[in-house]
């Protein structure tokens, strides 16, 4: 099969101002400078035998994530120039999840919070640079053959540690880690396509999971993190190599549940050692020892990718889901619901990103419980839609119930916390009572599932974080519905196309540790996404004239009026 790729990187010009970044939470995480250029990184694959519109278009960003709102804006740009060319199914956009990007470029309501509020100039950097660089990938496409290797990262590499070990030692289908062996309680595999003319390697995508968090909330700098060090480092040692214009991406797998920052006896104080210029410095380390992982792999024998390129894509109602019995434990009524997040949540992770202290938390759940056992009584208003919606949430102590849009039970803009208290609580009010978050989501409920192949590779392109396990069971589900042929390989790259939150086992939901928290349709959330993507694996499955599914349904459009309330408002000083 014969291919030809182009690929291209565009930076993603935006001032840093003072508005917050994204990712931390943290109101005083603003961006006064650039470290180090965020880039736009893609590439578009087209198989010879196949027209244009066959074509595979990859663009991964240095941001925490990616929105609807941005894939709006690029596959409209893409249709300007392209017409029915596009076929967007087989556009994915991705991100490294640095926490030191830009934030504000979302319609939703809730992630928009910190920066403060929507910001436009953002959200036209994002999507032009996404633009230019799919487009400048296009226009250099060449003959080129692709390669794919795995291996695992060796053990002593000291790149990545799960940070949840008490939800994962929860699976029954691990081998039960102790805290000093969480480097072990993970998915040390990386997976690594090449792109290789005339006999040398002129550019690669890394995937690999380990949070893009060696850098702190007490940071001024937008900067790509590990993620993006690794991309640069890659990109230097191509070109030493004579690559003439070398794009490496290292973008993301199964991060939910895994950090960059040792986790062990001794972590805290370790990770306080670990201060500014330190941290910098650390973040280029995790990233050198990625990148030289994949060198490492590069003097192997690869797999050659052959085979047609194809791709389907649905969206789907995560908030109102069936969950099939076979993913629920035999249960034949588990259900999804609207979305929820913990106190867990707000609780933080203590190593990459603490939050509100632990006495508030304990205030927090207290007083979750009374309103779940108010709400539950058989006399409460609406007690049968309460009943279901505690059923899916499970052990959750709801602090923020964002599809009914409110905090304990009471409204956003009448909770009885005075602004001066929390900057994130007075923003929530002050947008509640004007009136701009009347109709529009508090998170995306409606998310884009998507399935590519690539030859004999097949990607399963997920939206939000996957844990270890979760996205391990997912890849398996997708693997066994596709009935993969020997030398067939499906592979999970997350982040993709939209973020919502966590996805967590059912048996690490239970533990309700921030992953668990953030999980944000309740127990079922993972048994829901293998129950759509099985169904999207069947329709990838059939010929082409021959697929039925969902093509139809798509989130809902936030009202320009409302989007106009919470756009443009000064950063904070």
């Amino acid at each position: 099969m014969d291919y030809r790729v182009g690929w291209a990187k565009q930076e993603i010009d935006i001032e840093p101002c003072g508005y917050a970044m994204h990712g931390f939470g943290q109101p005083g995480h603003r961006a006064t400078a650039v470290r180090n250029p965020l880039f736009a990184r893609s590439f578009v694959i087209t198989d010879e035998a196949q027209d244009e519109s066959g074509s595979l278009l990859y663009c991964c960003l240095d941001l925490g994530y990616i929105t609807h709102a941005m894939r709006q804006g690029v596959v409209a740009g893409l249709r300007e120039q392209l017409g029915e060319d596009l076929d967007e199914s087989r556009l994915v956009l991705t991100c490294t999840h640095t926490h030191s990007g830009p934030g504000g470029c979302a319609h939703e309501g809730l992630y928009n919070l910190v920066t403060p509020g929507f910001v436009p100039a953002h959200l036209e950097a994002v999507v032009e640079a996404a633009l230019s660089s799919l487009l400048a990938a296009l226009q250099s496409r060449q003959p080129t053959l692709i390669e794919y290797r795995q291996k695992p990262v060796p053990d002593p590499v000291p790149v990545a540690w799960n940070r949840s070990l008490k939800a994962y030692n929860r699976n029954p289908d691990v081998a039960p880690k102790t805290p000093d062996k969480t480097h072990l309680a993970l998915d040390r595999t990386m997976h690594l396509i090449s792109f290789h003319r005339a006999g040398k390697v002129e550019a690669l995508l890394s995937l690999f999971g380990v949070h893009a968090t060696c850098l702190g909330s007490q940071l001024s700098s937008h900067d790509g993190d590990n993620k993006g060090y690794a991309a640069l480092h890659a990109e230097s040692s191509l070109k030493a190599l004579g690559a003439e214009n070398p794009v490496a991406i290292f973008a993301q797998g199964t991060a939910g549940d895994v950090s960059p920052h040792y986790h062990g006896p001794g972590d805290r104080k370790r990770r306080r050692k670990l201060r500014g210029e330190a941290e910098y410095a650390y973040a280029r380390q995790n990233g050198q020892q990625q990148s030289e992982h994949a060198f490492a792999m590069l003097d192997e024998t690869g797999q050659p990718v052959t085979g047609e390129l194809d791709g389907v894509l649905t969206y789907a109602d995560m908030s109102d889901q069936t969950v099939a019995a076979e993913f629920a434990g035999g249960r034949q009524d588990a259900r999804t619901s609207s979305p929820c997040h913990g106190v867990g949540f707000f609780l933080g992770t203590p190593i990459d990103g603490p939050g509100m202290p632990a006495p508030l938390g304990f205030a927090a759940r207290q007083l979750a419980r009374s309103e779940r056992r108010k709400k539950l009584k058989p006399e409460a208003a609406q007690h049968s839609e309460y009943r279901k919606l505690y059923d899916s949430q499970g052990p959750k102590d709801i602090l923020l119930n964002a599809g009914r849009k409110t905090v304990l039970g009471y409204t956003l803009g009448q909770i009885p916390l005075p602004d001066l208290a929390d900057p994130l609580v007075a923003e929530l009010k002050r947008q509640a009572k004007l009136g701009a978050l009347t109709q529009s989501p508090m998170v995306p409920t409606v998310l884009p599932l998507q399935i590519l192949r690539l030859g004999n590779l097949r990607l399963v392109c997920a939206p939000g974080e996957f844990t270890t396990v979760a996205g391990r069971r997912l890849v398996s589900t997708v693997a066994k519905s596709l009935s993969l042929n020997d030398g067939e390989t499906c592979l999970i790259n997350t982040y993709c196309n939209d973020y919502m939150g966590y996805v967590t086992t059912y048996e690490e939901y239970q533990e309700q540790a921030y992953e668990g928290g953030h999980t944000v349709y309740g127990q079922w959330t993972l048994g829901a996404f293998q129950t759509c993507f099985v169904s999207l694996a069947e329709a990838l499955k059939a010929p082409r004239a021959l697929r039925r599914y969902d093509t139809h349904t798509m989130p809902v459009t936030v009202p320009d009026s409302e989007l106009a309330l919470r756009s443009g408002l000064p950063p904070r000083s």
